[in-house]
């Protein structure tokens, strides 16, 4: 995987998929503090997001730091040459001089895969407007398959914004990858697009939770993307559709865990982080070890 971009989930074979969590799980010791490693001594990671991030852009610096790399980047386009008029061409030109591999953040569907066909280091996308989040889906993957122990046979609910929600169109891809089943669960104005359908093994679909929560392995609960709608009412309109709380709960299987890629709003009501169920941080804190494997992967520090 030396010097590979990362832009689509798509872009990784399954082996390759579990090359990443083997090389995770020896990482997370280092995630976790309790070992020093210097793997990544002398290298650079360049973040360069032009949309907000808290999870995904620290979670790369920690990882990064963790190993003993260095970053460099930024999180404020206002603060950059992109205040100028700067264009993505040009940007991705001159960061690429300055690290070994580069994160991108875009609100362009598009941007990352363009960004890598300009850049001769490896490129990850961060996520691009609506389009995918691939290091977030192998997260989710590793974290379902650490509570799990498995994915192949396991029923996934998707829930919430599935039209907008680059996570879900990934992770959809994914899941269908390792043969788990899934329950399309959106209001009709946000049902996932008809393109990453066609890619998909579908179990259900509709809009009520409750018609599918008993089967339920995972619950993967998205949150409403207001900064997506083209429409303020239609936001309104659709805001709040879903909540999970732990009364809902009770209809749920023992050891069905609920996750979130986060931020989250008001999809999970806090009385739900106090119960086995929630494995949203859990999930948070997977993030260092799986992006410390890809960048090790990447950078050819681990073959």
């Amino acid at each position: 995987m030396k010097g590979r971009d990362i832009i689509s989930i798509r872009d990784l074979k399954k082996e390759e998929i579990e090359l990443v969590f083997s090389v995770a799980d020896s990482m997370v010791d280092i995630a976790l503090g309790k070992k020093e490693s210097n793997a990544l001594e002398h290298k650079i990671l360049a973040t360069l997001f032009f949309e907000p991030s808290t999870r995904t852009k620290m979670s790369f610096e920690s990882a990064m730091l963790r190993l003993g790399g260095r970053c460099i980047g930024f999180s404020d386009i206002g603060a950059t040459s992109v205040a100028k008029g700067e264009n993505l061409h040009d940007t991705v030109r001159v960061v690429e001089s300055y690290s070994d591999a580069m994160v991108i953040r875009h609100p362009k569907e598009g941007a990352a895969r363009y960004a890598a066909e300009i850049s001769e280091k490896p490129v990850i996308n961060a996520g691009d407007g609506s389009g995918e989040h691939p290091t977030q889906t192998l997260l989710d993957l590793y974290t379902m398959k650490k509570a799990m122990g498995g994915i192949a046979g396991k029923n996934v609910l998707l829930v919430g914004d599935l039209k907008y929600g680059r996570t879900v169109h990934s992770l959809a891809r994914a899941l269908s990858l390792f043969g788990a089943g899934i329950f399309l669960i959106s209001p009709r104005e946000l049902e996932m697009p008809e393109e990453v359908k066609k890619e998909i093994n579908i179990e259900a679909e509709g809009e009520r939770i409750e018609d599918h929560i008993r089967e339920a392995d995972v619950i993967y609960v998205t949150r409403i993307q207001k900064e997506r709608f083209p429409d303020p009412a239609e936001y309104a309109k659709l805001s709040g559709r879903y909540r999970i709380d732990s009364k809902l709960l009770e209809m749920a299987k023992k050891e069905c865990i609920v996750m979130h890629p986060l931020p989250r709003v008001e999809e999970i009501a806090y009385d739900v982080d106090s119960t086995e169920h929630a494995w949203y941080f859990r999930e948070a804190f997977n993030g260092i070890p799986v992006r410390m494997a890809l960048l090790s992967l990447i950078m050819g520090v681990v073959e």
